[in-house]
């Protein structure tokens, strides 16, 4: 961690799946990709620790190199505000939040219990998506919903992608050259999945993801914002089981379901630019919600340092990022648009010296963010 490097990344795709298979990048750069059947979670680390350490592929001499290791874990609900060392207790708490994180917690678990059997020595750590987000006040956090179902099942607004928020906030701060805690800003994650955080002195007090994942913004497959009543009339229009609608707003809906065409917005923009009219409607879409959510966030806080753009889409669509800020000169907010074309896929700033409001793309490294949380807790546990 001292210099940053990169010794091997990979993932195992499809797992319990036909077709699943095992990609891995060298430090060197040469891509690997290995198919195989791989029923479970056990098996597929199994997998990842033979090709870590082979004499063919590998990083690592032996397993006795792996001091540590950090878990991305989707939800701690309201019992984890900061990345923990793995205990027996804590893996009781994750397996309490299974109910608001049915899809994700699970495969969680299966990680860590599977390096607990393969690598029983090795400390681990977990890092929690919404750990960031435990800083909201009530007032950002409670629905309008009758308050006993909070204190009945912790109905209330989670967020996500707080490791990534919290990442490129950090970097944000050391760009505006003042101390993270003196920062007002405004970070977009924009990817497949999609959500916009206000951060006051340094801590998370709205964010647009809720109770899941699936509110907020519009995004690849997932709706975002709607009026929840549409829920019950299509339930009863077309005869939707639970399952259904699910799969309606979490797969079929977003820019996929606008456009007809993909969850791509780079597919998108090539079929707006054929003069496709739906294409058109679903980039326009995406833009004015965007943009909506940082107004309502400019008006939140009041005083702003920056405006960052990370993840897929934020890092690497330069009309996004333009269109998104545009007209807002009143707030002070002006884009260089020959800085935005030319940093596109780059880090930097990109507004003008004018701009009273930075603007910046600051690609996110959730990755590097889990390993030195892991390396402070487990120091730390250690002295």
């Amino acid at each position: 961690l001292e210099t940053n490097e990169i010794l091997g990344s990979g993932i195992v795709e499809k797992i319990g799946m036909k077709g699943s298979c095992l990609k891995h990048m060298r430090a060197d750069g040469q891509k690997i990709l290995l198919e195989g059947e791989v029923l479970e979670h056990q098996t597929a680390i199994e997998y990842i620790l033979g090709v870590l350490t082979s004499k063919r592929h590998g990083a690592l001499k032996s397993l006795e190199e792996i001091d540590a290791v950090g878990h991305r874990v989707v939800h701690g609900g309201e019992k984890f505000n900061k990345s923990v060392l793995i205990t027996d207790e804590v893996i009781r708490k994750i397996e309490e939040c299974i109910d608001i994180a049915p899809l994700h917690n699970p495969p969680n678990l299966s990680g860590i219990h599977a390096i607990e059997e393969l690598l029983p020595s090795v400390p681990q750590v977990a890092v929690f998506d919404t750990a960031f987000h435990q800083t909201m006040p009530k007032v950002s956090y409670i629905y309008p919903l009758p308050y006993n179902l909070y204190n009945k099942y912790k109905i209330r607004r989670y967020g996500f992608h707080g490791t990534s928020h919290r990442y490129v906030a950090e970097q944000a701060a050391v760009k505006l050259g003042k101390p993270l805690s003196r920062c007002n800003l405004i970070t977009c994650h924009l990817g497949n999945g999609c959500s916009v955080t206000a951060i006051q002195n340094g801590i998370s007090i709205d964010t647009s993801m809720g109770f899941t994942p699936l509110e907020g913004l519009m995004m690849g497959t997932r709706s975002g914002d709607i009026d929840p009543y549409i829920v019950l009339y299509l339930m009863e229009k077309e005869d939707l089981a639970i399952d259904e609608v699910n799969s309606l707003l979490n797969k079929q809906s977003g820019l996929l379901g606008v456009s007809g065409i993909s969850n791509d917005i780079r597919l998108i923009w090539d079929e707006a630019n054929k003069g496709n009219d739906q294409a058109k409607l679903a980039s326009e879409i995406f833009i004015y919600r965007l943009k909506k959510y940082i107004g309502s966030y400019l008006a939140v806080l009041g005083r702003v340092d920056a405006i960052v753009f990370t993840a897929g889409i934020g890092e690497n669509d330069e009309i996004i990022r333009e269109k998104s800020l545009a007209d807002m000169e009143n707030f002070g907010i002006i884009v260089d648009k020959n800085k935005n074309t030319e940093l596109n896929r780059q880090e930097g700033e990109i507004s003008t010296p004018e701009s009273k409001v930075k603007v910046y793309i600051i690609p996110t490294n959730e990755e590097l963010a889990i390993a030195r949380d892991t390396k402070t807790i487990v120091e730390n546990h250690r002295t």
